[in-house]
């Protein structure tokens, strides 16, 4: 499973792209907004550290608008992947960029009947939000499930990626039930390979190896 980072934070980017754990980036207008900065200089900013897909979104909500922001934030980088909300809008915007060559990012997913219009609309990525739906009460990872079968059905070439994820349990689940990607913030990717059995036994280990007066080097 692919993991992108879901921030607008040039810093941390830069901090983890070493990591080699991240695959992409996923932005929107509020982690834009939280930046500071213009998002086409901010796109660019990231395009340049990490090679993978890098979701950038546009603002518009009419057809003709979208597409003139999804041409435009796409000629910032070749590796821009161009987000729209899935409106009857967003996913007619979907079918004209993704049919010049450009890839589109499907986001604000809730049902599977919409997962499969952003199918049908030929989008790279359908991002179904499973933490929002948990905080109504709904089964987001429930949801991830019927997409993969859904897709499985007919092979489509979208690719599920997780959003909106809230817990370490959350990227498990989605691993589990065959999920392409998921995104997740800093704070999440931190948690997935800390573990307190890890930092005890580490402990143990080095205090017993101090008693040898050893070195490997």
């Amino acid at each position: 499973m692919k993991i992108f980072l879901d921030s607008a934070d040039i810093d941390e980017i830069t901090a983890l792209s070493d990591t080699g754990f991240i695959d992409g980036i996923t932005t929107n207008p509020s982690l834009i907004a939280k930046s500071g900065h213009k998002i086409a200089d901010r796109i660019a900013e990231i395009c340049a550290v990490i090679d993978g897909p890098v979701s950038a979104e546009v603002t518009a909500t009419d057809y003709e608008t979208m597409l003139a922001e999804g041409r435009k934030l796409a000629a910032i980088a070749p590796n821009v992947t161009v987000k729209v909300p899935l409106t009857r809008a967003g996913l007619q915007t979907c079918r004209t960029l993704s049919d010049a060559g450009t890839k589109v990012n499907v986001t604000l997913c809730f049902t599977s009947g919409q997962a499969l219009l952003a199918a049908k609309a030929g989008a790279s990525f359908i991002s179904p939000f499973v933490g929002r739906l948990d905080d109504i009460g709904q089964d987001g990872m429930g949801l991830i499930e019927e997409i993969c079968s859904i897709y499985a059905n007919y092979d489509y070439a979208t690719e599920i990626l997780v959003a909106s994820v809230r817990s370490t349990q959350h990227v498990v689940d989605a691993a589990l039930v065959g999920a392409d990607v998921v995104t997740l913030p800093p704070k999440i990717l931190t948690a997935l390979y800390q573990h307190p059995l890890t930092d005890s036994g580490l402990d143990a280990f080095l205090q017993d190896w101090a008693k040898t007066g050893q070195s490997i080097l």
